[in-house]
Order: C-alpha cells, then structure tokens, then sequence
C-alpha cells in the first residue's frame, strides 16, 4: 500500500526549492504524488509559473485560483478565503495521506489551516526561522503549529520549533533546500544566461529583487525609490531585475521597475526567471540586493556578496558575505561600494553557508518514507 502525498506550491521560489523533494516522491514506489498548485503560479501577472512545473514532467492533480487583483490588505484576506473554499473541494476529492508545504506564504496557511478541520496531517519545511518584518512571521509559526512533521534548514531552527511546543522526535533538521537545488542543477554557460536573457553583462553586475516590507505601514515605493536612486550612483552596473512577489502593496514596484529599466540600456526586469536561470543568473553576478531570502540561502553558497536591505529579513541567520544595511539611499550606495572593495570580494572565498550541504531534499523523502503517518493528529504540547 503507497502513501498519498500531496505537495502544494503557491510560488516560482517556492517550487524551485520543492522541485527534488517532488522528485524523489514522485520515483520512490511506496510514495504516489499529487500536486497543488495555487496562487502566483496562475497569474498571468507572475508569469502563469505552473507551466514550469508541467515542463519539469509533474502533472498537477488541481488548480486553485486564490489571487484578487486587490494587493490590499482587503485583498489579500479575500485571497486567503477563496483559498480555503478551493483546498476544502481538493483535498476532499484528493484525500491524501499526508500534505506536504513550505514556508510562510498566505496561500499555504489557507491550505493548512482547510488540512488542520480535514484532519489530514502536514509536513512542513523550513519552519522555525524569523522575518520579523512581515506578516510570514507568524503565519510561519501558525503553520508550524498546524503541522505534525517538521523538515527544519539548521539547528537554530529546529530549537526554535521545538521552542513552539512541537516534540523533538518529529522536528528533523535536514538542512536548506536551496543547496540542493544548486546541486541538482546544470547551470547555463555566460553566453546561454546572455542568449536567454537577451542581456550583455557589464564588467559588474548585480541581481535585484526587492519585496515590500508587509508589517510596514506603506513603505514599499519609498524604499524602493531610495534603492533606485542609490544603484543609480553606479550607471556602469550590469542590473537584473525580477518582480515581486503578490505581497500587500507590491504591485506599485512593477512600474517602478519598468520605468526605470526602459531609461536604462544595461538593465532588464522579468516577471519571472525559473529555477534554472535564476541560478545561473546567481553564478555570474557579482552579488544580489533587495531584501530577498534567496540572498541569505542560496548567494553564499556561489561565494558571491549579498546587500540585505531593510527588515525584511531580519531574524534570520546570516554569513559574512551578507552586508546588513538600511533603507535609506546613502546606506545603501554605502553598501555597494564595500561589496566592491577587495578586501570584501576577498574574503568572500572563505564563505560557508549556514544553511548546510546538499541533500536536504533526499534526507526529506527519506523521511516520509520511514515515518509512519498514522496517529500523527493528536499532538502532545511538549514542554521545554
């Protein structure tokens, strides 16, 4: 008898990190795999990304339409309801075993919380970590709290699940997802990153992904418009933009993007780059700004800087190749020019990942293989 395990995705990022623990469900014989996906994956807006998904040779079970066109608070409350009445359908036709999710995302706690009252039980991955500033802060510790297996990234993390009353006999640290993506991937050549994205690099180059700031009262456009100002200190940067995600109040960022990239010749934006090249992209820029987790996850293992602007991501740990900096122009021009100094290129060739070695997503599979998904429901509030 093989176990039903239904893994649901929301985003590009997201999927790129879940794509070998879909793998190795999908080839081990005693596991059958059912795919949701959800969210910024049916947007015309975000690049319609579960396209990828079909590409990589999955077959999704359902689709479930969630996102407004509403980035409002309204709006992204809107989006969560439409979520829970179409995983409540799903998941009842589906009926698996066991769901599997990661991270933080809105339309990931709406299928959660619709798993929690089904009484099927949930593996989550990548709990326990912080973003003090954003509302994935809590509805990662919602999830969490929701869930029955936990695949933690370090052991920082695994304490802090614990920490939230989970038993240590089913807090398991695997290591960051993110590695092994890097590990599993054939990474394109210059030319092919160039070719595909019809972009020449310039002697420097930066990649750019900037998030709003979801427990900050409007800040996005000002904080985007300080970084902005500042990367326009530095015309002879090679700039690669991706878009935001479908945060409250990130869809004033596309036109910023876009205006400033057609008034620019050695800058270009994409909805969306797919694993692949995303990665690609990472291993011939000089370094990543924004406020993306990827600068903290996955940059340090290509041994390139990061400049982490603003409290996006504050909370959760960092190496010596990311440069902390706030969100004004002057902070931020301060922090190019030390990812450019020598003496901080050179010490990036010393920089190990916090975030572990490959196999993450093997140590994963393995684990739901082994681990019996009766009795799991009732949990026990385990004291520290």
């Amino acid at each position: 008898m093989t176990h039903k395990i239904c893994v649901i995705t929301g985003s590009r990022a997201e999927y790129g990190l879940l794509r070998w623990v879909m793998q190795g469900i999908k080839d081990e014989p005693t596991l059958t795999l059912q795919i949701i996906a959800t969210g910024m994956h049916l947007s015309p807006q975000f690049g319609n990304t579960y396209r990828e998904i079909e590409v990589d040779g999955f077959v999704i079970d359902r689709k479930i339409e969630t996102l407004t066109k509403d980035d409002t608070a309204v709006g992204i409350a809107r989006s969560m309801g439409n979520g829970m009445i179409g995983f409540a359908d799903a998941l009842d036709e589906l009926r698996p075993d066991l769901i599997v999710v990661l991270g933080d995302r809105f339309e990931i706690f709406s299928a959660v919380a619709t798993a929690l009252v089904a009484r099927i039980p949930v593996a989550h991955i990548h709990g326990g970590e912080l973003t003090e500033g954003l509302i994935d802060d809590p509805i990662r510790h919602s999830i969490t709290k929701m869930s029955h297996l936990h695949f933690v990234a370090a052991g920082d993390y695994q304490k802090r699940v614990i920490q939230l009353g989970e038993s240590p006999n089913s807090v398991f640290n695997v290591g960051g997802l993110g590695i092994d993506s890097i590990s599993k991937t054939k990474l394109m050549v210059k030319e092919h990153v160039e070719s595909q994205l019809q972009f020449t690099f310039q002697e420097r180059n930066l990649l750019v992904t900037f998030h709003p700031v979801t427990l900050e009262d409007d800040t996005a456009k000002e904080q985007f418009s300080e970084l902005l100002s500042a990367l326009d200190e530095y015309p002879d940067l090679g700039l690669i933009f991706t878009m935001p995600n479908s945060d409250p109040g990130g869809l004033v960022l596309f036109d910023l993007i876009e205006g400033f990239v057609l008034n620019r010749k050695n800058a270009i934006c994409r909805t969306s780059l797919g694993s692949e090249l995303y990665l690609s992209c990472l291993a011939q820029v000089d370094g990543v700004i924004g406020n993306s987790s990827s600068g903290l996850l996955e940059a340090p293992t290509f041994k390139i800087g990061t400049i982490n602007i603003g409290d996006r991501q504050r909370g959760r740990l960092t190496c010596s190749s990311v440069i902390n900096c706030g969100a004004t122009k002057t902070e931020i021009t301060t922090a190019i020019a030390e990812l450019f100094t020598s003496e901080f290129q050179k010490n990036l060739e010393t920089v190990v990942n916090p975030y572990g070695v490959s196999g993450a997503s093997k140590r994963v599979v393995d684990l739901l293989v082994n681990f019996k998904t009766t009795n799991l429901l009732k949990k026990v509030f385990y004291d520290i």
